[in-house]
C-alpha cells in the first residue's frame, strides 16, 4: 500500500489522444452494485426462508445471524436489522460491498440453484448498515475505563475491529498507522467503484464513536515506534499491519518505465480528486489471478485504456479471483488470457513496449509446467498483481521472539503470537485469507483474548 510520501512515477508520456473525459470516467465509476431501494430490500428479504440450522450463518466468518437480520428488514426494523450485523461485524458495511459473498453466505444460500437465484445477501447488509453508518446511530457503549493501555499497529480492518472491541469493554486503545488516512485497505487498496461516497471513512468515524480509541497517523512501526517500546509502553500490543511488500517479476527487463505496482496505482486512484488526472494505457496488460487483479483492470477500461488482458500463470479454475469477479471483468471487455507465465519484458528506450510469456500447463500432481511455447502481447503499461509479502522491515524490531513461519506472524486459535503480550490478525499472520472479513473477525477474536490477558494480569 502507498500513500502520498511514497506515490510512484509513472510513464512520462502525456494524456494519450481520445482518453475518456472526467464526466465518462465519473459515469463510469458508478456503484458497482447500486443499493437497494426500501420496496426492493423487502422483496428480497421475504425470499429468505429463515432457515434454523442457517448455512448462511456457518459460512460467514464473523459468524453474523443472517436469517435474523433479514428478518428485521422483512419487519421494517431497519436499525434492528443493523445492530444484529454491528455487533458481529463492526465494519459491516464496507463488508457488504468487498465481500466475495459469491464464494460465502450467498453461495451456501439454500435458494442458490441452478433453477434459482441466491437471496441477495450483501445488498441486503448494505441497505440496512448504510443508513446507520450515515446517521451515526448509537448502538455501542464504552463500559468504564479499567486504566489498561493496549497498542494496535495498524489501521486497517484487523486493527480497527479490534480496538473496538478493546474500547467497548473499557480498555484505551491507541492505534498507530503508518498512512495519512486510518482503513488500510478498505481507504487505499479497494477499486473505487466499489466503495463510493467515502464510506469506507464514514464508518471509521463511525467505530470512533465510542470513544477510548486515539488514532496516531504517520507513524511507522520500524521507523518512529519500534514493538520493544510499544510492548514496554502498553499492556498488550496487537499487530495488524497487513502485507506491504510486493512479490517481483523475477524476470529480465522488469525494471523500466511501465512496469507498475497495482496496489499503489489503485490506492493513487482511490486518493485522487479528478481520476482522469492519471496516466492509462493504450495496451494494459496485467499479471496476477486475484483480486487485484480484477481491480486494476477494471479500473484501467473505466478509466479508457484501449486493450486490457489479464495474464494468469495457470488455469481458471486455479484462478484466486472469484467466477463472478473473473465474468465482471469480461463484460467490461477485459480479456483474460490464462495458463501464462511471464517470461521476460520488452522494452525500447526505458520504457515498457510488451511482454513474453511462457505458454503453461497443469500435469496431473496440479504442478504448473512450462510447454516450450511463447507468446507476446503489446503492452505500454503492466500491472503487477501477484501478492504481497511481509518483508522484515516491515515489523521493525521484532524483539527477537516472534515467530514467523511461511513469511507470517504465527499465531494460534486466538491470535496471540510467541510473545506473552502481543497478538496480530489480518492478512500479516499465518492463514490470513486476504479478505476484509476475516481480517475484522481476527480483530474481533484477538480483542477477546487479550481483554481475558488483561483482567488476569
Amino acid at each position: 500500500m502507498s500513500n502520498s510520501k511514497n506515490t510512484p512515477k509513472y510513464r512520462s508520456a502525456g494524456k494519450r489522444s481520445g482518453r475518456l473525459s472526467e464526466d465518462e470516467i465519473k459515469q463510469n465509476f458508478s456503484d458497482m452494485h447500486p443499493p437497494l431501494s426500501a420496496s426492493q430490500a423487502y422483496i428480497e428479504a421475504c425470499r429468505c426462508y429463515f432457515c434454523f440450522d442457517a448455512p448462511c450463518t456457518t459460512a460467514c466468518p464473523t459468524d453474523i445471524n443472517i436469517p435474523e437480520f433479514i428478518k428485521r428488514i422483512q419487519c421494517g426494523n431497519l436499525k434492528g436489522s443493523a445492530h444484529k450485523i454491528l455487533e458481529q461485524n463492526i465494519m459491516g458495511a464496507m463488508c457488504a460491498r468487498v465481500c466475495p459473498t459469491e464464494e460465502l453466505c450467498e453461495e451456501a444460500c439454500v435458494r442458490n440453484t441452478h433453477e434459482n437465484k441466491p437471496v441477495a445477501i450483501g445488498l441486503l447488509q448494505r441497505y440496512a448498515t448504510d443508513e446507520v453508518i450515515e446517521k451515526k446511530v448509537p448502538f455501542f457503549e464504552r463500559k468504564p475505563p479499567t486504566g489498561k493501555t493496549v497498542a494496535v499497529i495498524g489501521a486497517g480492518p484487523a486493527g480497527l475491529s479490534c480496538a473496538h472491541r478493546l474500547a467497548s469493554f473499557g480498555h484505551s486503545v491507541t492505534v498507530f498507522d503508518k498512512n495519512e488516512k486510518a482503513g488500510g485497505l478498505n481507504e487505499y487498496g479497494i477499486a473505487a467503484y466499489k466503495a463510493l461516497d467515502d464510506i469506507a471513512q464514514k464508518e471509521i468515524e463511525y467505530i470512533l464513536d465510542i470513544g477510548g480509541i486515539e488514532i496516531r497517523s504517520s507513524a511507522q512501526l520500524g521507523v518512529d515506534v519500534t514493538l520493544d517500546q510499544l510492548r514496554d509502553k502498553f499492556d498488550a500490543v496487537f499487530i495488524g499491519v497487513g502485507l506491504a511488500g510486493v512479490n517481483p517479476f523475477e524476470i529480465p527487463g522488469e525494471a523500466v518505465n511501465g512496469v507498475i505496482d497495482a496496489l499503489n496505482y489503485i490506492c493513487d486512484l482511490r486518493q485522487a480528486q479528478r481520476k482522469s488526472d492519471l496516466p492509462v494505457g493504450d495496451h494494459v496488460v496485467v499479471i496476477g489471478g486475484g483480486m487485484t487483479a480484477i481491480d486494476i483492470a477494471v479500473q484501467s477500461k473505466k478509466l479508457g485504456a484501449t486493450e486490457v488482458t489479464i495474464a494468469y500463470r495457470r488455469d481458471r479454475t486455479n484462478m484466486k479471483a472469484s467466477e463472478y469477479e473473473q465474468h465482471y471483468a469480461q463484460i467490461h471487455d477485459v480479456k483474460l488470457r490464462y495458463c501464462a507465465s511471464p517470461k521476460r519484458i520488452l522494452s525500447k528506450d526505458g520504457q515498457v513496449t510488451g511482454i513474453e510469456f511462457d505458454v503453461t500447463e497443469i500435469d496431473p500432481d496440479g504442478n504448473t509446467l512450462t510447454t516450450g511455447k511463447t507468446f507476446q502481447l503489446e503492452a505500454d503499461v503492466v500491472f503487477k498483481a501477484i501478492g504481497q509479502t511481509l518483508p522484515a522491515e516491515q515489523l521493525g524490531d521484532p524483539a527477537g521472539g516472534l515467530a514467523i513461519e511461511m513469511g507470517r506472524i504465527a499465531v494460534d486459535d486466538e491470535r496471540k503470537t510467541s510473545l506473552n503480550n502481543v497478538w496480530a490478525g489480518g492478512d500479516c499472520v499465518v492463514g490470513g485469507q486476504d479478505l476484509t472479513v476475516c481480517a475484522v473477525q481476527d480483530g474481533k477474536l484477538a480483542a477477546r483474548s487479550i481483554h481475558d490477558y488483561l483482567q488476569s494480569a
